[in-house]
């Protein structure tokens, strides 16, 4: 799902600014494992910038030992290839494919100011 939205194109946006990240974090007060696909958009008032905004597509976890270790962060913005060589590569990541195979506690999806 996150793959076909990541290609769709926006209107007003030259280019595709997506985010791949994983890790642990203690956002809430509590250590969890957060599995987060981003997708970033220029806004525009007429024709002036007005500001960033973020599209979050994020999973979490309890923090076991076989997610601890894991942490990633891969902007497709930042990337060589084309968008499909951005998800075949997050796709190969251990970071991607171990959560994967977990059960998440709690799926957020949320748009926020950068």
């Amino acid at each position: 799902m996150f793959k076909s939205f990541g290609k769709e194109p926006v209107e007003g946006e030259d280019a595709i600014a997506l985010l791949f990240q994983c890790g642990v974090y203690d956002f809430t007060g509590e250590e969890l494992f957060y599995f987060d696909f981003v997708r970033q958009f220029t806004i525009y008032e007429g024709e002036d910038y007005s500001r960033m905004e973020q599209l979050h597509c994020e999973f979490v976890f309890n923090p076991i030992d076989e997610l601890k270790k894991l942490k990633a962060s891969r902007f497709y913005f930042d990337y060589e290839g084309d968008v499909e060589d951005f998800f075949t590569e997050i796709e190969n990541l251990e970071e991607f494919k171990k959560p994967m195979k977990k059960k998440p506690i709690h799926l957020s999806v949320y748009q926020e100011l950068v």
